[in-house]
């Protein structure tokens, strides 16, 4: 189990350091063996349940090789001198993080429609979103930050916080690996329908509780941000299942009402129209300071939510 000191220290790291494309990151890691194992695993021809199967198989053995690792990696260090390897657990706790990386790209987007460069706000963005965004208005912009940065928060921050504090590193590692491959392989489309299905509903498994938690972050930061805290309970309650995810919706929904914007509606995939309900249908569509505004709350709900993981942690202090 990481300590309290461990968990702080990582999210401390996080803000000053964030995500430097340098750095061997152990998701890229986790990305490459989930590529390496599906060309593996899958071959022509095989039947739907040979291919739930076989992504049964690599969603297994990717989430225990993840907890695995990073076990087997802090135990060697720490067994070499303790401070060496609260160094590695804090090294790999950080990884698990993402505030700043989410706060810094997210940003750059803002401040690319402050300056009424919409090419550059579009080229920004398409680093952070999978929809396609090369023809997006000022206004589909901020709506694709508001909605990135409330999912963001919960998948990149609130729910590494979550198994950090519940099962140190190993755990919160384990996440990150369920997060991966769900985005790789848990997609609903003909190629991995089937192959990503197991994927896909550990990924709604492990994102229940988190997600949750992030939706009351945001009812919370709303407090602190001027904006709306009844209309974001409100919203959260009746809008947070018409989303096509169980939890996707819980962080949306919220920071719909806490801002007062419409979120949801037409959105293009590799150049196929997806649309999906509307979310806080009732308020006006996003604007630049509402997509600014976004931002500040998911920092807030951070800071929240460390607080909150340490006071609740079961580790060693």
């Amino acid at each position: 189990m990481s300590s309290r000191s461990v968990l702080a220290a990582a999210y401390l790291f996080d803000w000053i350091a964030g995500d430097p494309e340098w750095f061997p990151h152990p998701v890229r890691l986790i990305g490459r063996g989930i590529d390496k194992g599906e060309r593996v695993l899958r071959r022509p021809g095989q039947t739907h349940a040979a291919e739930l199967a076989a992504g049964g198989v690599l969603t297994l053995g990717m989430v225990v090789v993840a907890y695995l690792s990073a076990a087997k990696t802090i135990a060697w260090m720490k067994e070499r001198d303790r401070r060496l390897g609260f160094v590695a657990e804090t090294l790999l706790a950080w990884t698990c993080l993402a505030s700043r990386s989410l706060h810094d790209e997210a940003s750059a987007v803002v401040n690319a429609l402050e300056k009424h460069d919409i090419v550059l706000a579009r080229q920004r963005l398409s680093r952070i979103v999978g929809r396609d965004t090369q023809s997006l208005s000022e206004q589909e912009i901020s709506r694709a930050v508001i909605e990135t940065v409330a999912e963001s928060c919960s998948d990149g921050v609130i729910a590494p916080l979550f198994y950090l504090a519940l099962g140190g590193v190993p755990l919160a590692m384990s996440y990150k690996a369920v997060n991966t491959l769900d985005s790789m392989i848990g997609h609903a489309d003909d190629r991995y329908f089937h192959f990503g299905k197991i994927a896909a509903r550990l990924d709604d498994v492990a994102s229940f509780v988190p997600s949750r938690l992030t939706a009351l972050g945001i009812i919370t930061a709303a407090l602190i941000e001027d904006a709306s805290p009844t209309a974001a309970l409100e919203t959260w309650r009746r809008d947070s299942a018409k989303h096509k995810s169980p939890n996707a919706g819980q962080p949306e929904s919220a920071i719909a009402g806490a801002l007062q914007v419409r979120l949801g509606g037409e959105n293009y995939y590799a150049g196929e129209l997806l649309a999906s309900p509307l979310i806080g249908e009732e308020f006006a569509g996003p604007t630049v300071q509402k997509a600014k505004q976004s931002i500040r709350m998911v920092a807030v709900v951070s800071v929240v939510g460390a607080l909150t993981a340490l006071l609740l942690h079961r580790g060693q202090r």
